[in-house]
């Protein structure tokens, strides 16, 4: 089942929207029907598609008898219908939600269905698709080999057979996407912006320097959403039959791949809610990891945040997390969840380098102008990861502060980083002292060019040795005592105090100088 708040929220995706909701948001859904009769008596069923209906009042009324709790109707039926009826809908316990024009009622089934009836399959991973056989049958109808690719040119499936293929299709099918200097050429030719702007099939003219021989290639759409594209392997343009063969395989395509979007969707949806769970320590910790088809053991908590720019950062974050949970589930090592501004991810093991492996490895799949940083928890079982949680913050926070391409940071090689980093973080907000030896040797060098706080700081480090704290300054340690000496003329450092060493190291760690 699937509740009426995520139906709403995945078919607002698609050009839907709640226009009258008088049931609660958590309403389970488990089944979808049509308006319809069976041996005399309505079908019944928790999502009705009012198909035909001619005002949102017969819409609502198809709903009651079917025993719905939402109904999806035309935009035209609602505007045709808006004054109609209005008391006698209220009364009825239906949520309403209207269908644009260009979505079409076969796409929008697939949708739904994928929704409702598939959510419990999903909760495991994602199944294979029948997209390969759909390329298959696509091949024997227009005779050329079919390669299908989603909109940013990776391959989802390809026909078995042959016929037409070239080099340029076995790179594509090799690499899982067209190589960069043939995707250049499609650009250069406009074959991009037809895609993205018309259903008519292109073609696509040889290119023998790159290997191809010829392409016949319709976009997969939704609406106005492009989907993807499907690509024959041909030497001239298709006509007659086998265009029109082309077009309509390109519309099945797509019934299949919003069917797996919406699939994609709600597993995502499941997973995060799950690792939600285990971060906030809100549900039995062992349960939720077998739910989730983790491993009982140890485990990490990898915290990233991405952005391009300084400004596009929703964006950036979210393409992230898409790459994070692409896959089938028992195929991707962790599980991940997306809140707020950052993506978390729950990984098995305690090896860190693995960790840091499969930050690279998703950086990698992420476009090169695109900024991630990160940060890596300790070691953890699954009863301690709202403690790994706040260490992954603590890690990318100081991530945050380096070089993007530096190591991503690990909370037991880096806890000590992180206390100073929260100690500068104090004192940025005025949180440490105005008056006192630290701050008085701060101000005698700002005003006299002299080098106090530096001193004062390399003979702590060398544990009160003048020699080693001439080393550290690259001065004679004679040097180090006679500063030492002016140094204490201008205020009382009491060196010998171990309570004030220690208190002078902390506020001198907390400097950014």
């Amino acid at each position: 089942m699937v509740r009426l708040d995520r139906l709403v929220n995945v078919l607002g995706g698609y050009g839907l929207r709640l226009s009258r909701c008088p049931v609660p948001r958590s309403t389970e859904l488990r089944s979808v029907v049509l308006h319809e009769q069976a041996n005399g008596r309505p079908v019944v069923g928790d999502v009705l598609l009012a198909i035909g209906a001619a005002s949102v009042g017969e819409a609502v009324r198809w709903a009651a008898a079917a025993r719905a709790s939402v109904v999806l109707v035309r935009d035209s039926a609602a505007e045709e219908g808006a004054s109609e009826e209005g008391a006698a809908e209220d009364e009825q316990p239906v949520a309403v939600m209207t269908v644009e024009p260009s979505v079409s009622w076969s796409e929008l089934a697939a949708v739904v269905y994928g929704l409702v009836l598939e959510g419990r399959e999903t909760e495991s991973g994602r199944g294979p698709t029948d997209l390969f056989a759909l390329a298959d049958s696509l091949a024997a109808a227009v005779g050329g080999a079919v390669t299908i690719e989603d909109r940013l040119s990776r391959v989802l499936a390809y026909s078995s057979l042959q016929q037409h293929a070239d080099r340029a299709r076995a790179e594509t099918i090799l690499g899982r996407q067209a190589p960069e200097p043939l995707r250049a050429v499609f650009t250069d030719r406009g074959v991009l912006t037809h895609l993205g702007s018309s259903d008519e099939p292109l073609f696509v003219e040889p290119e023998p320097g790159h290997g191809l021989t010829g392409r016949m290639v319709a976009a997969v759409r939704t609406g106005r959403d492009l989907l993807g594209s499907v690509w024959v392997a041909c030497p001239a343009p298709l006509d007659g039959p086998r265009r029109r063969a082309l077009v309509d395989g390109a519309r099945t395509v797509a019934l299949h791949l919003l069917r797996s979007r919406a699939s994609a969707d709600l597993e995502r949806q499941v997973e995060t809610d799950l690792v939600l769970q285990l971060l906030e320590g809100t549900a039995d910790a062992a349960t939720v990891m077998s739910r989730l088809g983790l491993p009982q053991g140890p485990v990490r908590v990898v915290a990233l945040r991405a952005h391009v720019g300084q400004d596009e950062r929703h964006a950036a974050l979210l393409l992230a997390f898409d790459r994070a949970t692409t896959g089938f589930g028992w195929s991707r090592p962790g599980r991940s969840a997306l809140t707020a501004n950052t993506l978390y991810t729950v990984l098995p093991g305690d090896d860190v380098a693995a960790a840091r492996t499969w930050v690279t490895s998703l950086r990698a799949a992420l476009p090169a102008t695109l900024t991630l940083s990160a940060g890596v928890s300790g070691v953890s079982a699954a009863e301690e990861l709202p403690v790994a949680r706040r260490e992954a913050d603590e890690c990318l926070a100081l991530h945050e502060t380096r070089d993007p391409d530096t190591d991503v940071p690990a909370y037991e090689e880096s806890w000590d980083d992180i206390l100073l980093q929260r100690l500068r973080a104090a004192a940025r907000v005025g949180r440490t002292p105005t008056r006192g030896p630290v701050a008085e040797l701060r101000r005698h060098d700002h005003d006299n060019a002299t080098k106090y706080v530096a001193t004062l700081r390399a003979w702590l480090t060398a544990q009160g040795d003048p020699a080693a704290a001439g080393r550290l300054l690259d001065v004679h340690e004679n040097t180090i005592r006679y500063r030492l000496r002016k140094m204490a003329e201008l205020t009382p450092l009491d060196l010998h105090d171990d309570n004030k060493r220690l208190a002078m190291m902390i506020e001198l760690a907390t400097l950014d100088d």
